[in-house]
């Protein structure tokens, strides 16, 4: 291996110690601040890293992983993101009994598993990078033990991912039985010399498989069942991360399959994507708007989103890959903001989180600033011109009409109309007078602590994103794929 190319591997070198370092410092001594630190400062060595790999990409490490500078702006996508959960997680593990170290251990992990993925390149890569970023997830949801909706939600993500995963594997398995390739490229070769036959249903079968397990990793309906329970479940740093990072890195690679194998030559795959956009744009935004728990309502709202990302998704070409970019980033800034809200509500408490839309009401008159940043993500989310959604959505559109997708257009225009409403709803919730003072509420210092100092750097970007959005675009546009 060449000095490069070990350059090249430095995020995930440092995560990967990062991982052993938390791992040793708690059999050491249990600690919560230290080990929280311990992780943050992986997290933010490994993101240096992605700098420095940047420099001396594209290096080809193995045939199983490229470092090029796609994989380095979504590696440092997930990173920070990984970075913004851990910090969220100490504000909220100072309110809960038991041991806390081990949910570090376990989001390093996850981490660690998004990176491998994102730098796919091979169906081997991509599925170990997978479950290593899944795997750990199972207890992170699980993690607050004495709390039977998290168990409940553990369960269930734990049974329908191992059968995600199988689907995924057989698929892969179905593909490499008449190509007899793994690599991304190499499988798009040899595809595109089987034309009719037994060997083209195998190979139809085996893609459609492979969509059957991606469907659930990005909650696109109809795969999407789990998706409100396991949200509700978890706790909320961990839903936040869920929503976010662990989604991704699977688009990411998903974009890179795509454009590497040519699976864009072929329409019927095409139109299954526009399918699955459609239903998940409808039934995400119809379902959000029955819902009275903010947790379950940013469920269905990310199922919606994803719907309006494969707008972007299925627009071939550079600009569809600036697209999902700059959406995926607007994204997960605002989501990861809701979420951190939820988090400093809910932390300073046993039980529940506050996860239902009457636990905020008239919240305004308590925490003024805190309610002025969940206002901020929900128009964001809506798509509000001056905040980072609205950048995102516009780059959708623009993705669309480039490609004449006037379908999708459609029902991404409806299914905007319909989300406005219930994120009105649930702003209007925030300043409402109550009669008495709910249980739930930041605590005065909110924004003292690391917790609340990320979710205001957050609504900064967030904000800066919908007003001078020029840099990071162009950052975007020079990690396109080739």
């Amino acid at each position: 291996m060449t000095r490069h190319q070990l350059l090249a591997l430095l995020p995930i070198l440092f995560s990967s110690a990062t991982v052993v370092w938390v791992m040793t410092a708690i059999a050491i001594k249990r600690h919560h601040w230290w080990n929280a630190t311990f992780s943050v400062v992986g997290l933010n060595l490994a993101l240096i890293g992605c700098g420095v790999a940047y420099f001396v990409s594209p290096q080809m490490v193995t045939p199983l992983l490229v470092v090029d500078s796609y994989s380095c702006l979504y590696m440092a996508m997930v990173l920070a993101t990984g970075l913004a959960t851990a910090t969220l997680s100490h504000a909220y593990m100072e309110g809960v009994d038991g041991n806390k170290e081990e949910v570090y251990l376990l989001l390093n992990l996850s981490v660690l598993g998004g990176l491998v993925l994102v730098c796919a390149r091979h169906f081997a890569s991509f599925f170990i990078g997978l479950e290593l970023l899944s795997v750990p997830l199972y207890g992170l949801i699980g993690y607050l033990v004495k709390e039977r909706r998290s168990l409940e939600a553990s369960m269930k993500y734990l049974v329908l991912s191992a059968a995600a995963s199988a689907f995924l594997l057989f698929g892969m398995a179905l593909i490499y039985s008449q190509t007899g390739a793994l690599g991304f490229a190499d499988i798009g070769t040899k595809v595109a010399e089987i034309t009719a036959g037994t060997q083209y249903t195998v190979m139809v079968i085996g893609g459609a498989m492979i969509l059957v397990g991606l469907g659930f990793k990005l909650s696109l309906a109809p795969f999407h069942l789990w998706t409100p329970d396991v949200y509700e479940g978890a706790p909320a740093p961990v839903a936040a991360y869920l929503a976010t990072a662990s989604k991704v890195a699977v688009f990411a690679v998903l974009l890179r399959f795509f454009v590497e194998a040519r699976a864009y030559n072929y329409e019927v795959l095409l139109d299954v994507l526009s399918a699955l956009a459609v239903i998940s744009i409808v039934v995400g935004n119809l379902l959000a708007l029955l819902q009275q728990n903010l947790k379950r309502l940013l469920a269905y709202s990310s199922i919606a989103h994803f719907g309006y990302l494969l707008v972007a998704f299925i627009a071939a070409g550079q600009f569809a890959t600036e697209a999902v970019g700059v959406y995926l980033l607007t994204y997960v800034v605002t989501t990861l903001a809701a979420f951190g809200v939820v988090t400093l509500v809910s932390s300073p408490y046993k039980g529940h989180d506050a996860d239902t839309l009457w636990d905020y009401r008239g919240l305004f008159w308590r925490r003024p600033y805190l309610t002025a940043i969940l206002t901020t993500c929900m128009l964001s989310l809506a798509g509000i011109p001056m905040t980072a959604g609205f950048i995102g959505k516009f780059y959708a559109i623009a993705a669309g009409v480039e490609k004449r997708q006037w379908l999708l257009l459609g029902a991404l225009v409806f299914g905007s109309v319909v989300g406005l409403y219930y994120y009105l709803r649930a702003m209007v919730q925030l300043y409402l007078r109550t009669p008495w003072v709910r249980k739930y509420s930041a605590p005065l210092d909110w924004a003292s602590g690391t917790g609340g100092a990320m979710v205001v750097a957050l609504m900064v970007l967030m904000l800066v994103l919908g007003v001078y959005p020029q840099p990071f675009i162009s950052a975007i546009q020079a990690a396109g794929l080739q």
